[in-house]
């Protein structure tokens, strides 16, 4: 009798009872027409993109190639205004200046700046979480 191996000492993958074999189809599903990266992205002002190496609006699915794509979320800048920034960092090269309620549609946060677009077609940037209105 041949005992069951523990679990730290079984393999991850067992294909004995489906072995690969040449005949296997291993092929993708066909992808929606509309969401097939086809050629190259569309090419645009970089400040007016949201698109970063790792994140981009989820407009831009299908059309450019990162590893996670966003909804925005809809914020208005607090009553003292605020500076988009290039980086997340204070000491960044200003983008824009964001005038008290305008919309920031928020993309990412990460070490207390909010990474996205003034509006739906504005500048592309950081700002500090602090400079947008409490929900």
């Amino acid at each position: 009798m041949n005992p069951e191996p523990d679990a730290s000492k079984r393999p991850v993958f067992d294909f004995r009872d489906s072995p690969l074999t040449a005949e296997t189809d291993l092929t993708l599903p066909a992808l929606h027409a509309g969401h097939a990266l086809t050629g190259p992205a569309p090419k645009g002002e970089a400040t007016r993109r949201p698109v970063r190496g790792d994140l981009a609006h989820v407009r831009y699915a299908g059309q450019v190639f990162v590893s996670h794509y966003a909804v925005p979320v809809a914020r208005a800048v607090g009553t003292a205004g605020a500076t988009l920034h290039a980086a997340g960092r204070a000491e960044a090269d200003v983008v824009a200046a964001l005038g008290a309620g305008e919309t920031f549609n928020l993309l990412d946060i990460s070490g207390g700046w909010g990474w996205g677009q003034q509006g739906e077609d504005g500048f592309v940037g950081y700002l500090p979480m602090t400079a947008l209105a409490a929900q």
